[in-house]
């Protein structure tokens, strides 16, 4: 089994403390760095860390939740599978390829130019998430087999890639000084709740114990917060990385999903839960995406 997918199915703590306080400091850090840094701070990279702070924030928040579970049924797990692959449809659409074409546009892209610009960076993110899904055959003969199956680590993955592009999104706009930009990362971190909670409730679902899946699912949200800053500090290039970015994010995305996450969601029998899940899920990450902006 591929160790580089799965480091964290290979932590032995002895207890779930150093799990738990790492969740914690995840939280407090980032409270601190949004009720410290003022909304209309002229700095630009600190606006970013601001924005990016609040969805790491409400990435460890919505995975906080999955403490109190103890252990999920087959079927539910399956229906979170679906789930969460209705939530990663959803966001490659409406968060990663419609934002994508829109800033390939204003950048000077015509709408074909666009297009294509948007449809090599999908490629490219689909064919690199398809060689790490090579590289990580399970061999039968592992004696890890109770370990995370490495298609689902394939879906934590991809949610992980998914928020490096948001982060880049929050500092472009707090880099730029544009007005929305609060309103901005405000829309970003109410979507990043649910990906908090579907991330770690899979983990667990697929068997990890509770404390480290909530830990891998507010681990999953400090992305945000590192693209941000980066992209604020190169402002003048992030109208050109922007569009590559979530394109690249879109294409590892469609992958993950219907390469991995669809089958697993169907490989116990209970097709039908797993499709009303992508289905439900599909709807509301569509919902929040087209109303909060």
């Amino acid at each position: 089994m591929n160790r580089v997918l799965q480091p964290f199915a290979y932590i032995r703590a002895p207890t779930a403390w150093p799990f738990v306080v790492a969740v914690l400091s995840i939280v407090v850090v980032s409270s601190w760095l949004v009720a410290t840094i003022p909304v209309d701070d002229a700095d630009g990279m600190r606006r970013a860390l601001r924005g990016g702070a609040l969805c790491a924030l409400a990435t460890a928040v919505g995975a906080m939740p999955v403490w109190a579970v103890k252990r999920l049924p087959q079927q539910l797990a399956d229906g979170l599978l679906g789930f969460g692959a209705g939530v990663m449809l959803a966001a490659t659409a409406f968060s990663l390829v419609l934002p994508g074409l829109d800033a390939a546009t204003r950048a000077g892209y015509s709408a074909w130019g666009a297009a294509g610009l948007i449809s090599a960076g999908v490629m490219t993110g689909a064919l690199a998430l398809l060689a790490l899904d090579r590289s990580s055959v399970e061999d039968p003969r592992d004696a890890n087999r109770h370990l995370v199956p490495s298609r689902v680590m394939l879906f934590v993955l991809a949610i992980v890639l998914h928020n490096v592009p948001e982060g880049m999104a929050v500092g472009v706009a707090a880099g730029g000084g544009l007005s929305g930009a609060e309103g901005l990362a405000m829309g970003i971190s109410l979507q990043d709740v649910p990906e908090g909670l579907v991330v770690a409730l899979i983990l667990a679902g697929a068997g990890m114990a509770r404390s480290k899946a909530v830990f891998i699912g507010a681990l999953s949200g400090v992305a945000e917060p590192v693209a941000a800053v980066l992209s604020a500090w190169a402002v003048a290039f992030s109208a050109m990385l922007l569009p590559w970015g979530l394109a690249f994010a879109a294409g590892a995305m469609l992958i993950a999903v219907g390469h991995s996450v669809i089958p697993e969601s169907n490989r116990h029998g209970h097709g039908t839960t797993a499709s009303l899940g992508l289905a439900i899920g599909f709807c509301l990450m569509m919902a929040l995406d087209t109303a909060l902006g």
